[in-house]
Formats: C-alpha cells, sequence, structure tokens
C-alpha cells in the first residue's frame, strides 16, 4: 500500500485557482496554508482578502476570510484583531492593493505595531485590471500605461516597501522572498511561519513581501517571467530578512 507523503493542506479548500497560467499566487496560497496548519492555528485564522488579483482569496482558505474595501486590508485586520485578540489575523495582499491606493494603511498599522501578520505579493504590476502601472513598477518596465516604459521624471522610481516599513518602530518583522525556484520556496515558508509567530508572540507587526511574476500582463511565457523576475526584480528589490524583534539586519 503506497504511503502519502504530500496533500493538500487542510487550510487551503479543494477549488480550482482562477489565476492564470504561471501566476505565483497559488504557491503563495500553499505556503501561507501550510504554516496555518503547521501552527495548529487553524480554527482561530481570520484572513483578510483584498481588491486585485487575489480578490477572491476567501474562496480558496479554509478559514474565516473577509473581504476589504481596496487597500484598506490592514484597517480591517487591526479592527478584528483588537475585538478578537486571541485570532490569528493575516492579510494578503498585492503591490496594487497595498502599496498605491493601501498605501497609508499599511504605513500606519506598521507604525502603530498592530498584532497583525500580512503576506504581500509584488509583482511589479496592476494584474486584474489589465496590466497597468503600479508603485513598484520597475523603471523602463513596459506596461499598458507606461507604453514607453517607467520614466522617474514623471513617476518617481518604485517604491520599495519592506525597505520603507523597517524604519517604524511598530515594524518587528519585515522579510522578502521569492518563490522562483525550490530553494526560494523554502525560504519563503520559513519567512511566513516566522512572520505568524511574531504576531502569536504578541511582538508586533509582521510583514513578509513575496516577488511574483505576472506572464500574462508582462507579455511573456510561464519560464520567461520567472527569468525576468531573477533578472531584473531581484536587483532592485534584494531577497533577505530586513528587520527582526532583535533590530535591524545589517
Amino acid at each position: 500500500m503506497a504511503e502519502k507523503i504530500f496533500a493538500r493542506p487542510q487550510a487551503l479548500r479543494d477549488v480550482p485557482f482562477h489565476y492564470c497560467p504561471g501566476c505565483h499566487h497559488g504557491i503563495i496560497h500553499r505556503l501561507v496554508a501550510e504554516i496555518i496548519d503547521e501552527l495548529g492555528v487553524h480554527d482561530r485564522a481570520i484572513g483578510v482578502a483584498p481588491v486585485g488579483c487575489s480578490v477572491l482569496a476567501y474562496e480558496y482558505f479554509n478559514c474565516d476570510m473577509l473581504e476589504a474595501a481596496h487597500g484598506r486590508a490592514p484597517a480591517v485586520a487591526t479592527g478584528v484583531k483588537r475585538v478578537h485578540p486571541h485570532a490569528v489575523v493575516f492579510t494578503y495582499q498585492g503591490d496594487g492593493d497595498l502599496a498605491a491606493i493601501g498605501c497609508a494603511e499599511i504605513v500606519h498599522a506598521a507604525a502603530r505595531g498592530e498584532q497583525i501578520t500580512t503576506i504581500f505579493v509584488n509583482n511589479a504590476i496592476y494584474g486584474m485590471t489589465g496590466g497597468q502601472m503600479a508603485p513598484t513598477t520597475l523603471v523602463e518596465q513596459v506596461t499598458n500605461t507606461s507604453p514607453y516604459g517607467r520614466k522617474v521624471e514623471t513617476a518617481g522610481m518604485p517604491i520599495r516597501v519592506s525597505e520603507m516599513l523597517v524604519t517604524l518602530d511598530g515594524a518587528k518583522y519585515i522579510a522578502r522572498v521569492a518563490v522562483n525556484n525550490p530553494a526560494n520556496m523554502a525560504k519563503a515558508r520559513a519567512a511566513i511561519k516566522k512572520a505568524f509567530e511574531i504576531q502569536l508572540n504578541g511582538e508586533g507587526f509582521a510583514l513578509v513581501e513575496v516577488l511574483s511574476t505576472c506572464p500574462t500582463n508582462w507579455g511573456m511565457t510561464p519560464l520567461e517571467a520567472v527569468d525576468w523576475l531573477e533578472k531584473n526584480m531581484m536587483a532592485y528589490y534584494p531577497l533577505g530578512v530586513f528587520k527582526t524583534p532583535e533590530g535591524v539586519a545589517k
């Protein structure tokens, strides 16, 4: 009789994802679900879904979920955590939701040291609405609203969210990871687990930024998109742990 060594996490519903081929949301969903299972917090986990490609996250995570208005997931999560302090509350957000319309929300949640965990998916573009330039779009990157590439003179430099949040005292754990290969997936899993543990220990705000591909809106095959991420996104958005409860990483 064959031994079953790989299965769907309990915290992930048995339904098909709607994401485009090559999109990394499915991998990231699984990692979050595995950590919820591993920490044994399935019955008290409460997630907040964003507006964006992962707007239907409430269909995939097998725990209590809420849907927030565009960019307001940290505010909703703050309210949930304060009303239910023993719940394990997390937001799952893209770069348009978190770094654009929701930038003030994430900054002030981190500044207040809210006891929540944020999974921030950065694919350097607006995905759901058709591929427009995002705050994280790289310089000279072509999008539907920057057909000649992003120009610093008019759009400024891409926002490095993790580096920005490191400066806030209430932020206790900030890391940037990727899921482009098995080794980085393992590091991403460890970072997500640590971010949830920070909340369980009552230490403050935690965020894990995950670099992700968007083959459809980048106009690439899934393999081309991974290669582009490795050569371009990682150069501007370096991977690593930037802050822990012990202080800012050197």
